[in-house]
């Protein structure tokens, strides 16, 4: 037996797809929001011990999808691939980093590690937790390359100097408000 109708989860990540191509468009992450729960989590790690944590749709929309998309703006997060397991309604979808700004040679920066987001599907069209991982390896590379070829955008320098100042949502392991696994439901 599922979890959840395998027909109501595709439709989700459909509109999941569609939602996340109109804030690029937009360049406006905030509108993802809507497809949280009211307590649902959202993080992923920087370091070992340094993890981002929102918890709540508020902390989603302003945090996750505000703050820490600061200095992203022209970059879009394509889904590649995703797999869905009905039986625990959960859904893991893999993304790439592309930069409009591009490099001397005219190509856009992209990140070149994995990127990916999990999410377990709480039902109504709606995630209750997400769990982003990334290759920050890469990431530190590729805005390096940015910063050594003088693209930096005016966004990134203010993303750089929010980042100085010290974010909401920065927590070390043994602080973090959830849990980093997804806890059962059963």
């Amino acid at each position: 037996m599922s979890a959840f109708a395998r027909d109501e989860l595709d439709e989700m990540w459909r509109r999941w797809i569609a939602v996340n191509q109109h804030a690029q468009d937009i360049g406006d992450w905030t509108p993802l929001a809507e497809y949280y729960t009211e307590d649902a989590t959202y993080g992923w790690m920087y370091q070992p011990d340094e993890h981002f944590m929102a918890v709540g749709r508020d902390e989603i929309r302003d945090w996750a999808l505000g703050f820490e998309m600061v200095g992203f703006d022209g970059w879009s997060y394509p889904y590649v691939s995703a797999v869905i397991d009905d039986a625990q309604g959960m859904c893991v979808g893999f993304w790439r980093q592309v930069s409009t700004v591009t490099d001397p040679a005219g190509s856009p920066y992209e990140v070149a590690g994995i990127g990916g987001s999990w999410f377990r599907y709480a039902g109504g069209m709606q995630w209750s937790w997400q769990r982003d991982f990334f290759d920050m390896a890469s990431v530190t590379s590729t805005i390096m390359r940015v910063i050594k070829d003088g693209n930096i955008t005016p966004s990134m320098q203010k993303r750089f100097e929010m980042v100085a100042a010290g974010l909401p949502g920065h927590y070390a392991m043994a602080d973090l408000p959830a849990p980093i696994w997804p806890v059962p439901t059963d």
